[in-house]
């Protein structure tokens, strides 16, 4: 699995998470098993930003200057 679909499957088991409809488990890249209730959606909050973080690249946006 790619970490496009890493991140789309995370973010499908987040909103069943927020509607109430409890994700159960996700297995991360590693094959690490892991399980989601209410009470730690915000880790799976972290790993959806950090898949997000990792999709884009580095950043190479930042103040320019001008070396003579």
């Amino acid at each position: 699995m790619n970490k496009a679909e890493q991140l789309a499957d995370a973010e499908a088991q987040y909103h069943l998470l927020v509607t109430g409809q409890q994700a159960k488990v996700f297995v991360d890249q590693n094959g690490e098993r892991v399980e989601y209730t209410a009470a730690n959606r915000a880790d799976l909050q972290k790993y959806i930003t950090r898949l997000k973080t990792e999709l884009r690249g580095p950043n190479l946006s930042g103040p320019m200057r001008v070396f003579m």
